[in-house]
């Protein structure tokens, strides 16, 4: 059953360790887990930076709307994804949301993420990530886009992953270059012009 938000809001400051439970990849001074009702603050402020709301004006929110979206749908829906992976079942159109972490602090600095992009030809998944703005130029997008992306291509049944990036998202841009994508075309999404970007298994194996 549905939790209501006050429901979630009376709960998030309960003391539990359930970060032992959770979903990682290590991919070396950081790692990326999968979001849990703690990362909910961390996932609203940064989801509201200006620098953010830039680029993904979806990710915005109030913090009732982040909890809500966080605890009814983001963590069922990675529990589903991962479920599939384990029963080597077809991703379909499941999604995995995974936080990224400072190893060292375990801070929450932003999210890599994989689901599908209905915007684009088949096949159509694609990865995607924010980090806040205070951690940007460190190379931390980079090291969770090929660890995800690493773990798709060795973990599941994904054969090929797409990126899109808008076209005067400089840094996006050179993050989807430096892990190994292939440019394709330009494409318009919503009135937006991108940059299509493709990834095979074979060439990120053989890399």
């Amino acid at each position: 059953m549905k939790k209501s938000v006050g429901e979630l809001m009376e709960g998030i400051n309960l003391n539990y360790k359930s970060s032992e439970k959770l979903f990682k990849i290590d991919c070396g001074d950081i790692y990326l887990q999968e979001f849990s009702i703690h990362d909910v603050n961390s996932i609203y402020k940064i989801s509201n930076q200006s620098e953010i709301v830039k680029f993904l004006p979806d990710w915005k929110s109030t913090k009732e709307q982040r909890l809500d979206w966080v605890s009814n749908y983001e963590i069922p829906a990675n529990k589903a994804f991962l479920g599939a992976v384990e029963k080597q079942l077809n991703l379909d159109k499941h999604i995995l949301k995974l936080g990224i972490f400072i190893k060292e602090n375990h801070k929450f600095i932003g999210w890599c993420c994989t689901g599908i992009k209905e915007e684009l030809p088949l096949p159509n998944r694609e990865i995607m990530y924010a980090v806040s703005s205070e951690y940007q130029k460190k190379g931390y997008a980079t090291k969770a886009s090929k660890g995800l992306i690493n773990y798709l291509f060795t973990n599941t049944n994904v054969d090929v992953i797409n990126a899109v990036a808008l076209l005067h998202n400089v840094s996006s841009n050179k993050v989807i270059q430096k892990c190994g994508f292939t440019y394709l075309c330009q494409t318009k999404i919503e009135d937006d012009l991108y940059c299509h970007y493709v990834l095979n298994k074979s060439e990120w194996l053989d890399s």
